[in-house]
């Protein structure tokens, strides 16, 4: 049988962060695929000549999402793109945290306010209907932590100006209350493959009081292997329920945080370009390769 040629999909900026770049090429390459490590705006690239386009650190897509989306429409239309060019426009952009709400979804509480809006009025509006003492702002188009800030609710005009920043851009925004557990708990990231559990990892909390947004292509971040709970798991599973596209997905990363009570809720739903932590999982590089061999030969 032939090896499938895989495209890892990259980006200049981002090869040398992408811890899982090297583990997934070998692991592909053990199992029988030739593989290249290309970058997703290199117009030299003859994307008709691999099986699969894998999306793995596309992460500057958010400062360019028109033509990075246009791009994969592209790559769709000469071979088989992971994940699919539907779910990349709907993942892409945090409003689907709306969509999933709407499907029963336990999500952190989120508020959208779009370009046009009154940054203090839809501001004031958020804090009258919560009592959390700090606050998430953040734009629907975004990544890596990348011009989101935490703030306290007495610190309001600095949250005024960082929501009319992002609405004066044209961008979208996103409010959400500053659930504490994060803290002491952190962030809990589910990773599936065609469908099923596969590993998890705990994220330490990203957003630092006081801090401001990193200039980073992504916020610095703390992790370690974490086994999750049966809570966790249920509502993992009922999120890639949700999703409203055909299943199952090549890959999937859920990520949860814990609400005061302790309960879990979604923060995003990583279907994109995310980090699988590998070195984070023994056999989950050789699990994922696996995968991604047998959708390259479909």
């Amino acid at each position: 049988m032939t090896a499938p040629l895989i495209a890892l999909v990259s980006v200049a900026a981002a090869r040398p962060l992408d811890e899982d770049l090297a583990p997934l090429r070998e692991a592909l390459r053990a199992a029988g695929a030739d593989v290249a490590i290309v970058d997703w705006d290199d117009a030299a690239v003859d994307w008709a000549r691999f099986d699969l386009a894998l999306l793995r650190s596309t992460w500057d897509y958010a400062e360019r999402l028109p033509e990075f989306l246009a791009w994969a429409a592209r790559v769709a239309a000469c071979t088989r793109l992971c994940n699919p060019l539907d779910v990349l426009r709907w993942n892409t952009d945090k409003h689907y945290l709306a969509d999933l709400e709407r499907a029963g979804v336990a999500i952190v509480p989120s508020t959208f306010v779009e370009p046009g809006a009154d940054a203090a009025t839809a501001l004031d509006a958020f804090l009258a209907r919560t009592d959390a003492a700090e606050f998430v702002v953040k734009p629907s188009v975004g990544a890596g932590s990348r011009d989101a800030q935490r703030h306290a609710r007495e610190r309001r005009d600095a949250a005024v100006a960082h929501v009319a920043r992002l609405l004066d851009a044209r961008r979208s925004v996103l409010l959400q209350p500053y659930l504490a557990r994060v803290d002491e708990h952190g962030e809990t990231a589910l990773i599936h493959v065609d469908g099923a559990y596969s590993h998890a990892i705990r994220k330490g909390p990203l957003l630092r009081r006081g801090d401001g947004p990193t200039d980073a292509l992504f916020a610095a971040e703390d992790i370690r292997a974490r086994t999750p709970d049966d809570a966790e798991r249920a509502l993992a599973a009922a999120v890639l329920a949700a999703i409203p596209f055909e299943a199952p997905l090549l890959y999937a990363r859920v990520d949860l945080i814990h609400d005061t009570d302790g309960s879990p809720r979604l923060l995003e739903l990583e279907l994109a370009e995310p980090s699988l932590f590998f070195a984070h999982a023994a056999g989950s590089a050789a699990r994922f390769a696996a995968a991604v061999i047998a959708r390259a030969r479909r």
